[in-house]
């Protein structure tokens, strides 16, 4: 017995051992592709020795002799942080997904090759002015030095993710970093979505209740306009969802988390320093790394630093000595959906403004890992390319004998996006950087400019022509083959909403609607803001000049305007009603939320009971209010809606009618739907996060998830991988924390703010930035998640030029030297 005890020793010893070497082996080959940022390094296509110091949060620094020597670096930087990034989001624009991920992802890349995006990304080369074609290629070369490098040093083939998905990277091109900027319009454009759903449920509700569930901007006036079932009599008025399921790795994001972002600037007569501020924090879904990088360009006009994303040679957002820039989603409607119809005698052919016209066709072969190829028949219309029915449940609202083509602005091949890009750097004053703006197609976005006496705001993008007489206004999908519903071009630059300077003295923007104007001449119908304006116009107002403090302040504001407004409403027939009950029982529980939310102040913060029980109910209340109306079509209404609620509340043009049961005999009130929402509420609290209800938090459920596309729902590495991080804030806060709203955890905190900055140009080294995570995309690297506890405190660094500061506390100073 005591030999075989020892035995079974000596074998679990042995078993442990070969663990233990396992894991060493793992990180060894795994660590090989962390950076040295200590190095001297001979390479081709710099005309001078190019310096990268790191500064002691890991943001390079770059000093070069000539612009293009310092872009090079700056590739050669985002390659050795960011690769895998970098590579995946090439392969994305390509179509290429599933080649590394099999089945997964066939559904993403026959979405992208029908889009067609890198190759119109290709041919947009060639209009790129002069300095913008020069800086890609010296980025691109940057990159290559580093997949060079790679080789020659056998660098774990430059990041860990490529030992489980090994593959050839391709040398960079300037292609793929305007291919990443049309991706990201993609990203950054929920219009299509937006009128599948609002067709969707045009065929099960008449206009009147329409316009309380899919509700415009409340200070927008609206004609009536026909509904669906009319324009389309053969579509059923109700058909299951028919697109793919929402993937990490998807650029096709959930028409709730499309792109959002705040920024507003104030001149030196709202300033307590006696020149103008600037804060920007642009939203995106959080992932790990973030999709932003920081970094300084020493160009010969002068510095520039801000956020970057790796893979485009850059500032998106940032500053010089004499502008800062920032950006906010523009909401602009850049996507119509239009229905051609196909010839039943010749399905080659649809039906043109005269006749029977052939699509523009090409096959497009899909290589699949583990599966065989797959070959794309593409389509085009002269309206866009046609999309197949099981994408964006096109499905639901195509007639028999039809084909959905899109229209997007996006889909240009003389597309200068990033020359405007390149050229708002260079600017030096607000009317340099709008002028510079005229060139940017997609995606739209508002610029927020400071220079250091004026400030000023300007939508830039391609707006769309629609005739006067389109049948939906660009709402719903209408028929190609009208010549009405068919955009006429694009308009002016010169109409694009623009502020300059005004007489208040302070500019902002939260995604909400910038300006009043009928159709045709509208921005969008739908807004991606009506709430978070409300609380920035009172903060903005609150004080006759501002600092930077009172703009980091208000950029980390937990308050929901909402929910002080919805509360006020949903509880009015409640507060203090209750009688006496024991503990443990429902009408216990629900006097003590109302007691709770009675002295609430509405602020989202993360250690409070207040906002998880606001929340709960809130997503209750307008479950009950819409799932007898609308049936399996209200689990796409994912979120609430405040404007909706507000009508609903407020009875605003009959909305109270949604509180009625249709199926009941009896006549419910919205009291009653209220009081039923809150336990429903409370019960979902209780069973999800404990009984006792004044002791829940809601940064239990309100978790930030930057989780990695890939490696993030991987047993065991997705513990190294992920960062979860308990948040405060909320889908309406300026500090937005924007809810998944699906799932057993619906107020997971999954689209936010992935770039914080304030600048401060009346002493501009004191200006401040943060990003969500860390520089490094290396799972192994102290720079991996080195910031993220920082932005999660609402704090930030040094956004400094200062060369001297940055070389003081440098973590690495990299050194290219020319190769003679």
């Amino acid at each position: 017995m005591i030999r075989i005890f020892r035995w079974l020793v000596r074998l679990a010893a042995g078993l442990i051992v070969l663990m233990v070497a396992g894991i060493a082996l793992v990180y060894y080959f795994a660590s090989r592709s962390l950076p040295d940022y200590n190095a001297r390094v001979a390479v081709a296509k710099i005309s001078a020795p190019v310096e990268v110091v790191r500064d002691n949060a890991n943001v390079p620094h770059i000093f070069g002799a000539t612009d293009n020597d310092v872009y090079f670096a700056l590739g050669y930087a985002h390659a050795q942080d960011r690769l895998w990034q970098m590579t995946m989001l090439r392969r994305t624009a390509q179509g290429r997904l599933s080649e590394l991920f099999g089945k997964r992802t066939v559904g993403i890349d026959e979405v992208l090759r029908r889009f067609d995006i890198y190759n119109l990304a290709a041919a947009s080369v060639a209009v790129q002015d002069a300095r913008t074609t020069a800086a890609l290629t010296a980025y691109a070369a940057g990159v290559n030095a580093w997949l060079a490098q790679i080789n020659e040093g056998a660098l774990g083939r430059g990041a860990p993710e490529m030992w489980l998905f090994n593959h050839a990277i391709a040398p960079w091109q300037p292609a793929d970093s305007l291919a990443i900027l049309k991706l990201m319009a993609l990203q950054l454009t929920s219009q299509l979505e937006d009128e599948v759903l609002r067709a969707r449920t045009s065929l099960i509700i008449d206009n009147d209740r329409l316009r309380d569930i899919l509700p415009d901007d409340p200070t927008t006036g609206v004609a009536a306009l026909p509904d669906y079932a009319s324009l389309m009599p053969d579509v059923p008025a109700f058909a299951p969802n028919t697109r793919m399921a929402f993937d990490p790795l998807s650029p096709l994001k959930p028409r709730e988390l499309a792109g959002a972002s705040n920024a507003w600037a104030a001149n030196a007569s709202r300033s307590a320093t006696g020149s103008t501020l600037l804060a920007n924090d642009p939203h995106l879904g959080l992932t790990a790394p973030t999709v932003w990088y920081l970094a300084r360009l020493e160009l010969q006009s002068g510095g520039v630093i801000g956020a970057t994303i790796p893979g485009m040679p850059v500032i998106l957002s940032g500053r010089s000595t004499d502008l800062g820039w920032g950006l906010t989603s523009a909401y602009v409607d850049d996507q119509d959906i239009l229905i051609e119809e196909v010839n039943p005698e010749n399905p080659d052919e649809y039906r043109g403004l005269d006749g029977w016209v052939p699509f523009r066709k090409r096959d497009s072969i899909v290589t699949i890992k583990d599966a065989p190829a797959i070959t794309l028949r593409l389509r085009w219309t002269e309206n866009g390319p046609v999309m197949p029915r099981s994408q964006f449940d096109l499905s639901t609202i195509t007639p028999p004998g039809h084909v959905a083509a899109i229209a997007w602005t996006a889909l240009s091949d003389r597309d200068t996006s990033m020359s405007a890009a390149v050229a708002i750097m260079y600017a030096r004053t607000a009317e340099a950087a709008i002028a510079a703006g005229e060139g940017l197609i997609a995606p739209a976005q508002n610029l927020i400019l400071a220079d250091r006496n004026r400030i000023a705001l300007k939508t830039m993008g391609a707006l769309p022509a629609r005739d006067a007489a389109h049948q939906t206004q660009g709402r719903m999908p209408a028929f190609g083959y009208l010549p009405q519903n068919r955009w006429k071009g694009r308009f002016a630059y010169a109409e694009n909403p623009e502020f300059l300077n005004p007489d208040g003295g302070i500019i902002g923007n939260t995604n909400n609607k910038t300006v009043d104007r009928d159709f045709p001449y509208h921005i969008a119908h739908r807004w991606g803001d009506t709430q978070r304006i409300n609380r920035w116009q009172r903060l903005m107002q609150a004080r006759g000049v501002h600092t930077r403090d009172s703009f980091i302040e208000a950029q980390l504001d937990p308050v929901s305007f909402t929910a002080r407004s919805l509360l006020t409403l949903m509880g009015a027939d409640l507060w203090y009603t209750g009688e006496a009950a024991p503990d443990g029982t429902p009408e216990r529980r629900r006097q003590i939320a109302l007691d709770l939310l009675s002295a609430w102040n509405g602020e989202m913060n993360e250690h409070l009971p207040e906002p998880m029980i606001y929340a709960a109910w809130v997503r209750e209340f307008q479950r009950r209010l819409i799932r007898d109306e609308l049936g399996p079509l209200a689990a796409e209404y994912t979120h609430p809606d405040p404007v909706f609620l507000e009508r609903v509340l407020r009875d605003i043009d009959g909305a109270a009618i949604w509180c009625n049961v249709i199926q009941s005999a009896a006549q419910e009130t919205c009291t009653d739907i209220a009081r039923q929402s809150l336990d429903d509420a409370l019960v979902w609290i209780t069973e999800n996060h404990g009984t006792a209800i004044e002791a829940v938090r809601w940064g239990d459920a309100h978790k930030a998830m930057h989780d990695h596309p890939v490696l993030g729902s991987t047993p065991i590495l997705n513990w190294l991988v992920n960062i979860r991080q308990s948040t405060s804030g909320g889908d309406h806060t300026l500090q937005r924390g924007k809810t998944i709203g699906t799932g057993p955890a619906p107020f997971r905190n999954v689209h936010a703010a992935g770039y914080r900055g304030v600048y401060d140009f009346a002493d501009p080294d004191s200006s401040v930035f943060v990003t969500a995570t860390g520089q490094s995309g290396h799972p192994l690297s102290r720079y991996y998640d080195n910031l993220s506890t920082l932005w999660r405190r609402g704090e930030y660094i040094p956004m400094s030029l200062d060369a001297d500061l940055a070389r003081a506390a440098a973590v690495g100073v990299t050194q290219l030297v020319p190769d003679d």
